[in-house]
């Protein structure tokens, strides 16, 4: 089995974000990038399977940000294989055209299961699973929290549906799914281990163009910080004190009398 797994970077939202000057766009020069988590979780699905069924894993990213730091650890972790796209501009493509680029690296290594992160905190457009299923032209599965190799080409993958409730599909390949977990945490993998894997691993490089037809779905005209309101009231003293003033909001907004 050939797995294709879709590894993206994400802006690290620990750090505040600027505001481009032309207020449309997210200023990214000073900003620290880091693997996106579900992304992270689908690199994990992949080495598991190829454990318990054998196969080759094959990373696609493209890039941007600090993605070499993301790909040497999943060589060292057990990719089999790397491919980095070439990005032009400061970004990399919103989700449509994404989208139709991943679809042609991965329709050339003619993978039989593709997997990615089923979510992304700078996503715009959506998901980009499923767009990138549809331009596939394969089937899609998304929030999927493990997976087995089943039968006769197919695969097992437990979906998580509200609730926490879990149903079992049996997904015949070729198919791209949407991990949210894995089946357990990604590995941790030892600096050692990526510093080898820097001195031992060769990323091919290979240039896709989105067709004419894959523009952005949505135009962003402003953005701007959320504005400070002041309609929270923040309770101190003591335990008394605290409930004591809780039953008079109550009483003041009519839920009590």
């Amino acid at each position: 089995m050939k797995i294709a797994v879709v590894v993206r970077q994400v802006p690290d939202l620990i750090e505040p974000l600027e505001i481009a000057d032309s207020g449309a766009a997210l200023d990214l020069d000073g900003a620290s990038f880091l693997v996106n988590e579900s992304d992270d979780h689908a690199l994990e699905q992949a080495l598991l399977l190829k454990e318990s069924a054998g196969g080759t894993v094959v990373v696609v990213a493209f890039d941007w940000g600090d993605v070499d730091n993301t790909l040497y650890a999943a060589a060292a972790k057990g990719a089999d294989q790397i491919i980095k796209i070439p990005v032009d501009g400061d970004h990399p493509p919103v989700s449509r055209k994404a989208a139709a680029v991943y679809a042609q690296v991965v329709q050339n290594l003619g993978a039989d299961l593709v997997l990615i992160g089923c979510q992304a905190h700078d996503e715009l457009e959506g998901a980009l699973g499923p767009v990138l299923a549809m331009a596939l032209g394969l089937p899609y599965v998304g929030v999927v929290r493990g997976v087995e190799a089943g039968e006769e080409s197919s695969v097992r993958a437990f979906k998580e549906f509200p609730g926490a409730v879990k149903a079992q599909m049996s997904v015949r390949l070729p198919a791209v799914l949407g991990v949210l977990a894995a089946d357990q945490p990604p590995r941790y993998v030892p600096v050692s281990r990526i510093r080898g894997a820097m001195k031992s691993t060769e990323f091919q490089e290979q240039a896709a163009t989105p067709p004419a037809d894959a523009e952005p779905a949505v135009t962003v005209e402003r953005m701007y910080h959320p504005e400070a309101a002041e309609r929270a009231e923040i309770l101190s003293g003591s335990e008394e004190e605290v409930a004591r003033r809780i039953a008079e909001i109550l009483v003041e907004k009519g839920v009590v009398k």
